[in-house]
């Protein structure tokens, strides 16, 4: 083995693999890893593709889909404004992508031996080595020890739970008109929204929308008894837009109807299957 340093690093097999040896005419590609598939991730690898020709770099993208989706989109797919396939965009739909994808997520990196460990969507463990990594997981949404919050509240982060909540929604519309118990239509027919930033103010908003359309196809069914409520711990209703725009947003949910509560949160969760409130959860990320 040589026993030079390799630009100042000490001598180890990966130098050796990145750098001619002696009596050695090919040199091995540098291989890069982007874990994530969401702005960043995506980005990251367009731009690769743009500043590196292929014969410099192997590049491989680690992500359980092959699309790259438009999260801020998904409350207009909850409610049926927009259809799935158009927030949600192929990776491969340039001719000219040549990124591997690797379909899975990360579970784990050694630094040390620069590999990291992939569990692919087949329940399968792999450890694929790199030589310099990109981490672009994205976020996850913030849950907190409330009954029955992780098992019963809906979710919005990916399309699936878009359209799972959309159905959820209207079969509680079905439930109700075929009921015959004041109480359980009632209880079917209200709807808690919980976290006031973008997505909750949207998905309250959106979804609004759909059962104040929908409602006109169920004869049988008082309009009124239908209730959307937004609530969140925080003082403000989207903070992250600044108090005037804050308050007009307010002001326009109000006006629809939308009853908004800030300050407080929910106490519990109830079973998705029972006649009890709809809880969609859309708390900030982490």
């Amino acid at each position: 083995m040589c026993e030079r340093a390799v630009r100042g690093h000490p001598h180890n097999v990966e130098a050796d693999r990145l750098e001619p040896q002696e009596g050695m005419d090919i040199v091995t590609r540098p291989r890069i890893l982007v874990v994530g598939a969401g702005f960043a991730g995506v980005g990251c690898v367009r731009r690769l593709e743009r500043k590196l020709a292929a014969a410099e770099a192997d590049v491989t993208l680690v992500t359980p889909f092959a699309y790259q989706l438009y999260l801020p989109l998904l409350p207009q797919v909850a409610s049926g404004v927009l259809t799935p396939q158009s927030i949600a965009l192929s990776l491969r739909r340039s001719e000219k992508y040549r990124t591997r994808i690797i379909p899975g997520g990360a579970i784990g990196v050694d630094l040390q031996s620069k590999v990291c460990v992939i569990r692919t969507i087949t329940d399968e463990i792999v450890n694929e080595p790199y030589d310099h990594i990109v981490l672009a997981p994205g976020s996850v949404t913030r849950t907190f020890d409330i009954p029955g919050l992780t098992d019963h509240a809906f979710g919005l982060k990916t399309l699936a739970e878009a359209a799972y909540l959309r159905d959820h929604v209207i079969s509680q519309l079905d439930l109700a008109d075929a009921s015959n118990d004041p109480a359980e239509r009632a209880a079917r027919l209200q709807f808690v929204v919980v976290g006031g930033g973008y997505a909750g103010t949207e998905t309250a908003a959106c979804l609004q929308l759909l059962t104040h359309n929908a409602v006109k196809r169920y004869p049988r069914l008082d309009p009124s008894l239908i209730k959307w409520h937004l609530i969140d711990i925080a003082p403000k209703l989207m903070p992250e837009l600044g108090d005037k725009l804050g308050r007009s947003a307010q002001e326009v949910l109000r006006r629809r109807g939308i009853e908004v509560s800030l300050g407080v949160s929910i106490a519990k969760a109830g079973p998705r299957r029972s006649p009890s409130p709809t809880a969609a959860w859309c708390r900030p990320t982490r």
